[in-house]
């Protein structure tokens, strides 16, 4: 039997990474090739300890900006179009060529340039979705300085902390961002609290100003300035800027991890291998090759995939790049993504399981993607790529049946892995698998592998994943564990913590003795190499001694068809130590107001988790709710502030605070799930639940 192009890519990559990386390398412009292009090295750190470690690209000098913008340019596809910006909360639409862009990050560099920033420098970037983003981070890169990626709305407090671990010389900001259907939101109060609290000043705030918001009496001494005066200024005296290289080593950008406590970890992309594995990634995972193909990543550019797939690899491609400034509901409805791909012909959504959820709560019957798709509206779409969380089986399925009668011939629904440390996808399935072997096929030679719903797909070039026990022992397929990978880490991975080698050896390495590099994740690897991730290693709920992942009992709870979304974590138990508890949102258009499930629905789902995964993982309760299961603003079930949430109702502490990240998309659904404990727990839950222990009172 023969092997699939894409498990040959994978097995080329693994076994001789020079010879592969060095293929991929050689298809982007390098101002100085690279002499090699993998070293292995000890590194030693501080501590005394000693650890295996690597360099991608030894030697060589590249600009990112080069090749995303200028090469395109000189190519001859100037005209085509880079990005299109589609705003619906500010009811604009806008297009930019090749050559527009080249045009406006050549004379911002020259501003920026002016204000003070080299090669080297960190600047921070705090900005809402619109083209002054793209083009501000790209005149950054330009300079071959690094841009410290922050989300536009964090909290003064949270953007301090970023602001004194990055030691920015400038922010660039905008007078306000619009976060949905809300009035705008001044970003001044939130830049200029957090320079204030901040040990480090930045010397220059340059500020977008925004029709919908303005930032009034911008303070010139202390460094604030007017973006679209200093660049009326510079277009005036001919400013201009050539792209400076630097090594494949430097740094191109920081982007912080969600850490619930102490100081954000600072991920460092490197300039060379961010941009040859980016390269790769979008043709090969995305089918996405060049000119006249369409890239809609509704992310943001605040998360790092938001960051690979808005901005660096549609454009590294030299293919179009839908930037979106809205949500997949309410802006004006459910049926905004589906408008955005019959308008703009896009070939590949990308999007996270969240948002295909709250389209289905708004529009069960999938009415609005079918009205599009029964006119032949969809028919350019080849794939929708989903990443963030877990994409349960239903929502997977579902989507493959909406694209096998309305995408294009041949479409899929392709969940995959990945995290802010790995920067691309670390599983998948490859759209065109061959393009791994040749750059330069665009065309599907072969089917892609078959997709399993519930599973991320398989390893992607150069991430050679593996699961262990807790001694680091690899487990036998199908069992589950900890996911880790083996080093090196594919090129787009990182290699430090920025200006913490310490911290990166700590909280990746030190587990597992420097062998494996820990992801955080639990899962397994089944026996045909598919990767299923299953839940965050601390979302694994004892119960009995017996351990359940999140993920897989949140797999059969949300194949009943009422249910839109779930959630599980796990609840003390006098008996069993935990029990898995779950919260429950459903699909009805008008939804209960109780807290409290029928017996029916509830007798139901609890079938359902027996049926699929047995009775030792029954659940322990369930309340349902609407708007009630926090999120991240990049989609990720905050699980943790849910299970504090249910351990203070056991021991009665409906009032105790929880720690809520920064990073929550909204914080007022922590208050809607507090009000639903309290009134589960009140009518029903006080007689259920016993903690095994009552809580030491300080």
């Amino acid at each position: 039997m023969s092997t699939h192009p894409q498990d040959e890519v994978q097995d080329h990559s693994l076994t001789d990474p020079e010879s592969f990386w060095a293929e991929q390398a050689s298809h982007l412009s390098w101002h100085k090739k690279p002499t090699k292009t993998l070293t292995r090295v000890k590194k030693s750190l501080r501590s005394g300890v000693k650890h295996d470690h690597w360099e991608w690209f030894q030697g060589g000098e590249i600009s990112t900006c080069f090749n995303c913008v200028d090469r395109h340019v000189l190519a001859g596809n100037g005209d085509q179009t880079a990005i299109i910006w589609d705003s619906p909360v500010t009811k604009t639409k806008q297009k930019y060529t090749y050559k527009q862009l080249l045009d406006e990050v050549e004379v911002f560099a020259g501003v920026l340039r002016d204000e003070g920033v080299k090669k080297g420098d960190v600047v921070l970037v705090y900005m809402p979705m619109i083209p002054a983003a793209l083009i501000g981070i790209l005149a950054v890169s330009r300079l071959g300085a690094i841009h410290a990626v922050v989300f536009g709305g964090f909290a003064p407090a949270s953007l301090a902390q970023r602001i004194e671990a990055s030691k920015p010389v400038a922010i660039l900001t905008a007078s306000c961002g619009i976060d949905g259907a809300k009035p705008p939101t001044s970003y001044k109060p939130f830049i200029t609290e957090a320079i204030g609290i901040s040990s480090h000043k930045p010397s220059k705030t340059i500020i977008w100003q925004r029709d919908e918001l303005r930032w009034d009496n911008v303070d010139k001494p202390n460094g604030y300035r007017n973006w679209q005066r200093l660049v009326h200024s510079g277009r005036a005296r001919g400013l201009k800027v050539e792209c400076v290289p630097v090594k494949s080593s430097d740094g191109v950008y920081i982007i912080y991890t969600s850490g619930t406590t102490g100081l954000p970890k600072g991920v460092l992309r490197e300039a060379g291998g961010h941009a040859v594995g980016l390269h790769l990634s979008i043709s090969y995972l995305f089918g996405i090759h060049g000119p006249g193909d369409v890239m809609f990543c509704a992310s943001d550019i605040g998360w790092v995939v938001g960051h690979s797939y808005i901005l660096y690899a549609p454009l590294l491609a030299g293919a179009a790049t839908v930037l979106f400034e809205g949500k997949p509901v309410g802006t004006p409805d459910a049926g905004t993504f589906w408008r955005i791909l019959e308008e703009y012909k896009v070939n590949t959504l990308f999007t996270a399981p969240t948002a295909l959820r709250a389209i289905r709560r708004d529009d069960p019957e999938n009415k609005l993607f079918k009205e599009r798709g029964e006119r032949g509206g969809l028919r350019s779409l080849q794939a929708l790529f989903l990443a963030g969380e877990r994409s349960e089986p239903s929502i997977v399925t579902m989507y493959q049946d909406l694209l096998e009668k309305y995408g294009k011939q041949g479409a899929k629904v392709i969940d995959n892995w990945w995290s802010s440390e790995s920067g691309s996808p670390i599983s998948g399935i490859a759209l065109v698998p061959h393009a791994g072997k040749d750059r330069y096929t665009t065309e599907r030679g072969v089917e892609s592998l078959a997709i399993k719903p519930g599973s991320a797909g398989k390893a992607m070039p150069g991430f050679d994943v593996r699961v262990v026990d807790d001694s680091g022992k690899e487990v036998e397929k199908g069992n589950m564990g900890n996911i880790v990978m083996g080093m090196p880490l594919a090129p787009t991975g990182f290699r430090t913590l920025w200006e913490d080698e310490e911290r990166f050896y700590k909280g990746y390495l030190k587990r597992f003795d420097g062998k494996w590099i820990d992801t955080g994740d639990a899962g397994m690897i089944d026996t045909d190499g598919y990767i299923h991730v299953m839940s965050r290693s601390d979302d694994i709920i004892n119960v009995a001694a017996h351990r359940f992942s999140t993920g897989s009992i949140e797999q059969a709870i949300s194949s009943h068809p009422q249910i839109a979304e779930c959630c599980v974590v796990g609840i003390p138990d006098s008996l069993k130590g935990h029990l898995p508890f779950a919260f429950i949102t459903l699909s009805t258009p008008s939804h209960p107001i109780s807290a409290i499930p029928s017996p029916t629905l509830f007798a139901e789902v609890q079938k359902l988790v027996r049926t699929q995964i047995g009775a030792i993982a029954s659940l322990g309760g369930m309340i349902q709710g609407k708007g009630m299961i926090p999120k991240t603003r990049s989609g990720k079930t905050l699980r943790r502030v849910l299970r504090e949430l249910v351990e203070n109702a056991v021991h009665g502490e409906f009032e105790k605070e929880v720690q809520v990240p920064a990073t929550v998309e909204d914080a007022a659904v922590v208050g809607v799930a507090k009000e639903k404990i309290e009134e589960y727990f009140r009518e029903k839950g006080g007689e259920i639940h016993r903690a095994t222990e009552g809580r030491a009172m300080l």
